[in-house]
């Protein structure tokens, strides 16, 4: 453990109940919430994933045009 954090637990036990309950549900809410770069790891992650679908020929690709075509349409 980093020592800042054991002082930082020190300083946290010393407050009111109230101040203690909402730094502990921030703190929860914090980790669902992924850093950019972890973002961007689990995105190269699932790019790669799909990449060796394809490749393995697990999935088919679908030509640009017809992606487009699709777009274009479900957007008018």
């Amino acid at each position: 453990m980093h020592p800042n954090i054991e002082e930082l637990a020190k300083e946290t036990m010393a407050l009111d109940i109230e101040d203690r309950a909402l730094l502990a549900g921030k703190l929860l809410l914090s980790l669902d919430e992924p850093t950019s770069s972890e973002l961007e790891r689990l995105w190269l992650d699932e790019a790669e994933r799909r990449l060796e679908d394809y490749r393995a020929g697990r999935v088919q690709g679908i030509p640009a045009d017809e992606v487009f075509r699709r777009a274009i349409s479900d957007l008018s």
